[in-house]
């Protein structure tokens, strides 16, 4: 009777499997490896939206290079490049962060992501101070009344007088912070810091750098997110005639004297990213920029087209105009990002601690009650001076706890307090909570790496995002390999190349010149008197401009021809030329070479040569590989595959 059942068992399994074979056949073999029509389906509907050639988006252009991609990933694994030590450890760590993504959809984040971000909704500003205290120590009685201490004269006295009396800068801080707001802090500092009143200094706390007491000087609601605009004179100049600060400030005369914004950022900033746009910037939060100067002067002003004073930062010279300023996003708009911060975040423990309590209820767990007094009796001194070993009697083979039938043994955790001893040197404590810290560690690490191995096989979203990863992954060192390298470091091939496709790599037309720009018609034309009697730049500056007023700036550079700087209808003749309306202003430009057309040497063409060579080698390699392994279409799948797709 039981065989019977269990031969039942397998044919309805079979019979399952067979149907759902059936309902998804296999559209192509690449050297006998299967790919089924429902996997090219996904795929093609996945990077639908991302093929800019409307060509790739037929379904028998984009199998050709479906099945491409299919060769070269079987390239990769006949070289074994699966196997390299180092895409293993790549692979691995984007699986672990990956998997957290996927293992901590609870209550608890929800909780945390509700919090950051009303914590994100306002910005603090504070003082600190902490007394260093390395996390393993136990005995933290002196640094807690030190602390105390401490907090009382920060109370009595402020900041400044304590910081001058005990900041040492290694085992006390005392410090203003600034403005901060969620994520900028460690969790504990943070919740620490809201959950203080403005003027009050907390109680003490401790995180992982020793213990703290903070003083909430400010808080305001979140500054938003600002539009602007700049103009940005740089500190490197290659033109060595340019002090930056002497230019912005010239700049910044014009711009008083009601000359537009936009025109001066596209003829004269050097963040040449923003200036075609009249300096227009991408919008930014407090924060996000790598200059806070940058970031407090744009979000001082208070009204839409306000201009700030030229002001520094470590890349240059700067003047921002405000263009707009929105309040923070709702919730709804920011919940994504702010989910994703958490699970970085050090909350992230409070997750990974939730989650374990879930799987503790939903896996079969047993427990082996005499491990942890087994090990105990195992710890001496020896362990916290390194020296420690396991007895040469170790029960190895004892079972710790099992996880759905799977025995982890005293050999496993063994492993990990050898190795965890690097932790506690010269830092004793008693080995019952020695044990009980680090089995809690051991735990926990286990069963979300139980979890973490059957994940690919319990969520099929995380199964693709993981091949898509493994694969790419597996492709960029193929690439590397047999391409990139290959075009990068071959100087005979590629002087090969140049030679034979010599003419697909020519300098424009470019002018060596002198501009002199200016938003007066009448000091335009006197400008060009000037030139025409060979005054310098230096003579003509001291004739047109003053302390007061900032009538003409140079320009000396080399320019394509048809750059946007320069007036479309320019006279192409060395010599002084006529005045040009452009940009909003009038320029008039001295020519001192015309740089003709005509080759690069491979030197200066050398990107490029190298891209273009890549796509041969690649072209004739992927060429190979068609030859290399067999591949075959079913053309009666296709047709079905080709029907789904055009519904």
């Amino acid at each position: 009777m039981m065989f019977k059942l269990r031969l039942l068992v397998v044919l309805f399994l079979f019979l399952q499997t067979f149907q759902a074979q059936e309902k998804d056949p296999i559209l192509l073999t690449v050297d006998g490896q299967s790919i089924r029509s429902s996997e090219f389906i996904r795929v093609y509907n996945k990077n639908l939206d991302l093929v800019k050639d409307e060509n790739q988006k037929n379904i028998d252009s984009y199998l050709k290079l479906f099945t491409e991609y299919q060769l070269k990933l079987r390239e990769a694994k006949r070289l074994k490049l699966d196997e390299d030590p180092k895409y293993k450890r790549e692979f691995m760590s984007y699986k672990k962060q990956l998997t957290k993504n996927y293992l901590s959809e609870n209550k608890v984040t929800d909780e945390l992501v509700r919090e950051a971000y009303d914590r994100n909704s306002m910005d603090i500003n504070a003082s600190h101070v902490l007394v260093r205290l390395d996390e393993a120590v136990k005995d933290t009685v002196g640094v807690y009344n030190k602390i105390l201490e401490l907090r009382e004269r920060l109370v009595n006295e402020g900041i400044d007088a304590l910081k001058a009396d005990v900041h040492d800068g290694k085992t006390v801080f005392v410090e203003d912070l600034g403005y901060f707001s969620a994520f900028k802090m460690v969790y504990d500092f943070e919740s620490a810091a809201y959950n203080t009143e403005v003027g009050e200094v907390s109680q003490p706390f401790r995180t992982q750098f020793g213990y703290h007491v903070v003083k909430v000087n400010e808080k305001r609601p979140s500054r938003g997110t600002i539009t602007a605009a700049h103009i940005m004179v740089s500190l490197k100049q290659k033109d060595s005639a340019v002090d930056p600060e002497k230019r912005i400030n010239e700049i910044y005369k014009k711009l008083l004297q009601g000359e537009p914004f936009d025109a001066l950022a596209k003829q004269f900033s050097d963040d040449k990213s923003s200036a075609k746009n009249g300096g227009k910037l991408s919008p930014f939060k407090s924060g996000q920029l790598s200059s806070t100067i940058f970031e407090n002067e744009a979000f001082a002003l208070k009204e839409n087209n306000a201009i700030s004073e030229p002001f520094k930062t470590q890349y240059g010279w700067h003047i921002v105009k405000r263009i707009k300023a929105q309040p923070i996003e709702s919730f709804e708009e920011l919940k994504p990002t702010i989910e994703a911060k958490v699970k970085r975040d050090s909350r992230s423990k409070l997750i990974n601690q939730a989650m374990v309590e879930e799987l503790i209820g939903r896996y079969d767990i047993t427990y082996n009650e005499e491990a942890k007094p087994y090990f105990v009796s195992l710890i001496s001194e020896d362990y916290f001076r390194r020296s420690w070993r396991l007895p040469e009697d170790f029960n190895k083979n004892e079972i710790l706890f099992s996880i759905n039938g799977g025995d982890y043994t005293y050999n496993d955790f063994g492993r990990h307090i050898l190795s965890a001893q690097r932790l506690y040197a010269s830092k004793p404590m008693p080995a019952k909570d020695l044990i009980d810290k680090e089995f809690a560690s051991f735990f926990e690490s286990t069963i979300l790496r139980y979890r973490e191995g059957n994940l690919e096989h319990e969520n099929i979203e995380f199964a693709n995002i993981l091949k898509e990863y493994r694969d790419g992954l597996l492709l960029f060192d193929l690439m590397e390999k047999e391409i990139w390298n290959k075009a990068s470091k071959d100087t005979l091939g590629l002087q090969e190349y140049y030679e034979k496709n010599k003419g697909n790599y020519q300098w424009e037309e470019r002018l060596d010149f002198v501009m002199a720009t200016t938003a007066d018609a009448k000091k335009a034309n006197k400008i060009l008197k000037l030139m025409k009697k060979g005054k310098t730049n230096v003579e003509i500056s001291e004739a047109l401009n003053s302390d007061k007023k900032q009538n003409v700036i140079f320009t000396t550079a080399i320019y394509p021809s048809n750059d946007d700087r320069l007036p479309s209808d320019i006279k192409k003749e060395v010599g002084v030329s006529g005045v040009y309306d452009h940009n909003e202003a009038f320029h008039v430009i001295k020519i001192n070479a015309l740089l003709q057309a005509g080759p690069k040497t491979l030197k200066e063409a050398k990107g490029a040569v190298i891209n273009d060579y890549q796509q041969e080698i690649e072209s004739n390699w992927i060429n190979g590989l068609y030859e290399k392994f067999q591949i075959d279409v079913n053309k009666d799948v296709l047709e079905e595959v080709r029907a789904i797709i055009n519904k």
